[in-house]
């Protein structure tokens, strides 16, 4: 997401997360200073590529993410510091402000957990194996297309090579998914593949131009309709 007012229409349909991207090479980059206000039961997630460990930090400190999806060659240590750091920033937040009775029993972004998506590519054929130590530092996986570009290149990948899934780690199928893909997707809802599919990551194929949502597409998507 990209468009403040945009951003709204978007959220008034109710998708479970919203991604912005801090990633200056790419077309949706987000450089606001503020995400607008939406409901808090979408999960802001920060879509980083490489990026400093200070810098992820910043940003969730900034629009107060729950999400971090991490789109590059993030190690496993990495994430497990991403986490740990994010504790104890939420920790000092925490105990840097004076209680105030009446707040007590109110749940703050801070008393949940950063939710890690790590990202992985596919085309035709994928080694699972690599999957392993990221198995303790990540809440989820996500699988897109292997392209030019880290995200957003627009096209499918064999979901087929997710039979051999070998995790019991929900992931995210992502990777050119458009209103033409809807029959395809029941039919992969069906299959061994889908087991442990937690969420479908739309983008580039609802877009009026990068950054920008087709409204109308989106709300096909969501009941199910080809247009």
């Amino acid at each position: 997401m990209k468009y403040q007012d945009n951003i709204k229409q978007v959220a008034a349909l109710q998708p479970d997360y919203l991604g912005f991207i801090f990633y200056e090479k790419s077309t949706r980059h987000f450089d606001k200073n503020q995400i607008p206000e939406i409901p808090k039961s979408i999960k802001k997630t920060g879509v980083f590529v490489d990026a400093e460990l200070d810098f992820v930090l910043k940003k969730i400190k900034t629009h107060q993410l729950q999400a971090v999806q991490l789109h590059g060659n993030e190690s496993p240590e990495y994430c497990n510091s991403l986490k740990r750091h994010y504790k104890e920033q939420s920790n000092d937040v925490i105990s840097s402000q004076k209680p105030d009775v009446h707040d007590l029993h109110k749940k703050s972004h801070h008393d949940e957990n950063l939710e890690i998506i790590k990202v992985f590519s596919i085309k035709d054929e994928f080694n699972f194996d690599v999957l392993k130590p990221f198995e303790v530092v990540c809440d989820y996986f996500l699988f897109d297309t292997k392209g030019k570009l880290p995200g957003g290149n627009g096209y499918t990948f064999n979901w087929n090579v997710l039979n051999n899934y070998p995790s019991t780690k929900p992931y995210f199928l992502s990777g050119g998914i458009g209103l033409e893909e809807i029959e395809n997707l029941k039919t992969f809802q069906q299959s061994k593949a889908s087991k442990y599919c937690y969420a479908i990551d739309i983008n580039s194929k609802f877009e009026i131009e990068p950054g920008l949502k087709d409204i109308e597409k989106l709300r096909a998507f969501k009941n199910n309709k080809q247009v």
